[in-house]
């Protein structure tokens, strides 16, 4: 049973929160009690002291509240959630009430209920999550991302260092690793930070160092009436919150790759980096992701000192579980190119972003898409068609990027898939000569779908990228694709055959 520092305040905010008596509950943690009524919800921080945070002061608690809100409220949505920041008061006569001209107690958040079960993390054990719902996300971190301050002072790779500095510490106290063994990861995480030591500094001097979220995995996101909205962000230390967006980010990729959620992850990277114009820097990821699995691990292990048996062997089993990601994100994967071709309505994207998480280092294969690029070009990302959009001087400018993008991409050591038609020979050289050059692997996939049922799956689209319509599908019925030296894919069985038969052939 959890112990109330000052129950007769966890008993008045209970009443607050539910005047009719039906007994709000209480969630603690190891820093905060949350009261949740019908519709309103109090957070209240503990007066504690654990090194990186100090919770002991009442004045500072209600000033943290403050703080609290005013970050939380820079979420897209987040209004929906966050009220105010409210003293709890002493009157004369003892009793307790909220901004009241008696002796400050306390400080807390006043907060809006929302269904728990709308947390990500209880949608995620459920099953997969909607793909338009991870697009929606993606476009919300982004603009909360762009609308951050960058800081005034950044840390690139020497902020990265400091945190390997604690890690290394960690793994041995919390007796995740002996000296020997924790000696060894530190090492590899060493080495892959001076690889990318430039790139986070360059990124650090180019303003992409910023008050983030500072505690973004799927526990502090809510959906709201179907949209996803941010929550909980880090109040308490500005410096620890600081940090590169891309490593931000890496939380929740983080969190999603070991809930095996890579589909939705994947999904995430690289709708988020259509948005966000990050796309150069992609390589960072696995390392990021490495890091913040790596924290995880031993935060877990720590905890495990704490609690019952039965608790510790299942906090022991998922730091284990967090540190072979780390290990396995750090290993990483040497970059490939893939190209999926096919006339519209044949499966492409939809293949595309199946078989992407399962290419390259977590989390997956960046996708180049031609739908999309082509709508870039004439600054029309969704919605309706746009004139213009298939001049052969617009393809040719589209083939043209996506074949650049690749290279740069291949070089930083991403691995990449080029989703498009590429129903001319020169298309198909074009690509694959992108791969020669750049000295990766290569295969070209090619899906064959009749003429009626690519009718059919396009006449079926909703809110696509792709403005392909059975006009387009009846015009390229009668393209000659000349001598096709990629693997024929048959795309008129389910999805998840034809992934497979594709990502036998890619593994070969």
């Amino acid at each position: 049973m959890t112990r109330f520092e000052a129950p007769d305040v966890i008993a008045f905010l209970r009443r607050a929160a539910d005047p009719a008596g039906a007994g709000a509950e209480v969630i603690s943690t190891h820093i905060s009690h949350v009261v949740i009524g019908p519709a309103t919800v109090f957070k209240l921080k503990r007066p504690v002291s654990l090194g990186y945070l100090d919770f002991s002061d009442p004045a500072h608690r209600l000033d943290l509240c403050r703080t609290e809100v005013a970050l939380n409220l820079r979420a897209p949505g987040a209004d929906r959630i966050y009220r105010r920041a409210r003293a709890i008061t002493r009157g004369a006569d003892g009793s307790l009430g909220l901004d009241g001209e008696g002796a400050l107690v306390d400080g807390v958040v006043e907060m809006a209920a929302f269904d728990q079960a709308q947390l990500l993390d209880r949608l995620a054990e459920q099953g997969p999550l909607d793909g338009a719902m991870i697009d929606r996300l993606a476009a919300t971190i982004a603009a909360f991302h762009n609308a951050a301050e960058p800081a005034a002072k950044p840390h690139g790779a020497a902020r990265l260092a400091r945190v390997l500095d604690i890690n290394a510490t960690a793994f041995v106290a919390s007796g995740l690793r002996d000296e020997t063994a924790a000696a060894a990861l530190d090492q590899r995480f060493r080495d892959r930070l001076e690889r990318h030591a430039k790139a986070l500094d360059r990124r650090a001097v180019a303003g992409h160092v910023r008050r983030c979220h500072g505690d973004l995995h799927l526990r502090n996101i809510c959906l709201i009436d179907g949209e996803p909205v941010l929550f909980d962000c880090l109040e308490f230390d500005e410096d620890l919150a600081t940090t590169d967006t891309l490593y931000d980010l890496a939380f929740l990729l983080m969190d999603l790759w070991h809930r095996d959620r890579r589909v939705e992850a994947n999904r995430l990277m690289n709708r988020y980096a259509d948005l966000s114009g990050e796309a150069d820097d992609l390589a960072l990821l696995p390392f990021l992701i490495a890091v913040r699995a790596a924290i995880r691990a031993h935060v877990t292990a720590a905890a495990a000192a704490s609690q019952t048996a039965t608790e510790a062997e299942t906090s022991w089993n998922m730091a284990e579980t967090m540190l072979r990601l780390a290990e396995a994100a750090l290993q990483g994967s040497e970059p490939r190119l893939v190209a999926v071709g096919g006339l519209s309505g044949s499966g492409k994207s939809s293949l595309a972003r199946a078989i992407a998480p399962e290419i390259g280092g977590a989390p997956g294969a960046r996708i180049l898409a031609s739908d999309r690029i082509r709508k870039e070009k004439i600054g029309a990302a969704s919605g309706p068609p746009a004139e213009g959009l298939y001049t052969p001087e617009i393809t040719q400018a589209v083939y043209h990027r996506m074949r650049t993008d690749a290279r740069a991409l291949l070089d930083s050591g991403v691995s990449v898939i080029a989703d498009a038609v590429h129903a001319r020979p020169g298309e198909r050289a074009a690509i694959a000569a992108v791969a020669t050059e750049a000295g990766v692997p290569f295969t070209g996939l090619w899906l064959d779908l009749a003429t009626s049922d690519r009718a059919s799956r396009v006449e079926a689209r909703r809110n696509d990228i792709s403005d392909a319509d059975v006009a387009v599908v009846e015009a390229q019925a009668g393209y000659d694709i000349g001598p096709l030296d990629w693997t024929r894919l048959d795309a008129s069985g389910d999805p998840e055959t034809t992934a497979r038969a594709a990502l036998t052939r890619i593994a070969t």
